[in-house]
């Protein structure tokens, strides 16, 4: 049974049954792969007792027990297992679309559960591929989701998407035309291509796309273009645009998500086509599965912007709690390997890369102008200094972060976030550490691998 079950047997709100179990006067349950609580029924029976009981209780000293403190959250959260090993991770709209280095959802998803209620504003900063948003909103929250890279924006908005009658009407429609399409360039039949887009969108930066791409690749992709460029609904034209941008590096030379090499892959003529209607058709019923279990009070906003130049206040209103995932300085270079992505769905890959953090291009130059710790530094006091005013007096901000090496300096990026906080006049109330898979690499092989990382779990005290 989950925690609204046995809530509803318990006769009590399921806010009262999340503060029992933080107070521990209740046993915790085990965890599921997600990272969920699943009750016995024998422990349904004995909360659904002590209901019970502190119903009497409270009937007769109501003062007294109201003026009780209940033990801060972290006496919780510190007797989880944080590593999770062989959760399940790509449930529902998480494995929508490749994306390197973001967190598991089991550890947004424990922290939303014990820091924040039904009905609160969950905001992620780096929202990446929104695996905190997709948490938040199966969670009954809201959700805000800020990020300077457009390729997770759309990957965020698609993921927490709700689909409508008109999207899944469109989506057929596509289908049927693919059908047509994955045929004909099958057969090197290109020069219909004219007869399927009345306007064909032209190919970005020949140059670029021709060293990338297999020139057959390129006719389809035009093709595939156009028709999500044209897709409508709005709903619709976001999953298409996923789609494609979900199978771009599959089809180029482009080694894989995490290297940035050229190889060739041999990808026959259709093979595009019939990619990108497999993605679309997993992406729209991804969605449609996630519409079903969120309710339609909890949404997700995105916002395109760059942490270094935030959003108004008005922009995103007063959060209840914050989860994020900071970048790793010198781990990884998004601007990089998404770049053929971003050309192909008309993205601005240029002014992202200026606005990158921690891009591990910035921290390997050898010019003057190279970044170094105390530019991470410079940079996250300042944005730590935004969520402090952003974020609701004595509300939580978590923080999960590996280490760096940076000038062959190993870097504990968690002491050096903590320090900036305490400045800042948040008080650290927990400071965890879990392992990483094994099989987990780090992105940048001069850095070594990373086994562990760090969630700080922050108090605004401001």
């Amino acid at each position: 049974m989950n925690t609204h079950e046995v809530a509803k047997l318990a006769g009590i709100h399921r806010d009262t049954l999340l503060r029992w179990l933080r107070a521990g006067l209740v046993p915790e349950p085990r965890r599921d792969r997600r990272g969920w609580r699943q009750f016995t029924p024998d422990e349904a029976r004995q909360i659904a007792s002590f209901a019970g009981n502190t119903a009497s209780v409270l009937a007769e000293t109501p003062a007294v027990y109201d003026a009780t403190p209940l033990p801060r959250p972290h006496s919780v959260l510190t007797t989880l297992d944080w590593d999770f090993a062989g959760a399940t991770t790509n449930y529902l709209t998480h494995g929508l679309h490749p994306y390197p280095a973001k967190f598991i959802p089991q550890i947004p998803n424990a922290l939303i559960q014990e820091l924040s209620s039904v009905g609160d504003t969950v905001l992620d900063p780096f929202c990446g591929s929104g695996t905190t948003l997709v948490e938040a909103l199966l969670l009954k929250r809201q959700a805000v989701g800020i990020d300077a890279n457009p390729i997770a924006c759309l990957i965020s908005r698609a993921k927490t998407l709700r689909v409508t009658e008109a999207d899944l009407e469109g989506a057929n429609a596509i289908r049927d035309a693919l059908a047509s399409a994955e045929q004909r360039f099958g057969t090197g039949q290109m020069s219909f291509l004219e007869q399927w887009c009345a306007e064909p969108a032209a190919a970005p930066c020949p140059r670029d796309i021709e060293f990338w791409f297999e020139p057959h690749v390129i006719e389809e992709l035009r093709y595939l273009r156009q028709l999500c460029e044209t897709a409508k609904p709005a709903g619709l034209h976001t999953l298409a645009q996923a789609s494609l941008s979900s199978i771009i590096i599959s089809v180029s030379r482009q080694d894989s998500d995490t290297r940035y090499v050229r190889r060739q892959k041999h990808v026959a003529p259709g093979e595009t086509v019939r990619r990108f209607s497999r993605a679309l058709a997993q992406v729209v019923a991804r969605a449609e599965e996630f519409s079903d279990v969120v309710e339609e009070r909890f949404a997700a906003r995105v916002i395109e912007a760059d942490m270094n130049n935030p959003p108004l206040p008005s922009e995103v209103g007063t959060v209840d709690l914050v989860v994020c995932s900071p970048p790793y300085p010198n781990a990884y270079s998004y601007h990089l390997y998404h770049r053929t992505r971003m050309l192909w769905l008309g993205m601005d890959a240029v002014k992202f890369k200026k606005e990158e953090i921690g891009s591990h291009r910035k921290y390997s130059s050898r010019g003057p102008n190279r970044a170094t710790v105390e530019t991470f530094r410079a940079e996250m006091t300042g944005i730590l200094d935004w969520i402090r005013k952003t974020l609701q007096p004595q509300g939580y901000c978590c923080l999960v972060v590996g280490d760096s090496t940076i000038a062959g300096r190993v870097i504990r990026n968690d002491q050096l976030l903590a320090d900036i906080a305490i400045k800042l006049s948040f008080e650290v109330d927990a400071w965890l550490t879990r392992r990483l898979q094994d099989n987990r690499k780090s992105f940048n092989p001069k850095i070594g691998k990373i086994r562990e990382e760090h969630i700080l779990v922050l108090r605004n005290g401001g």
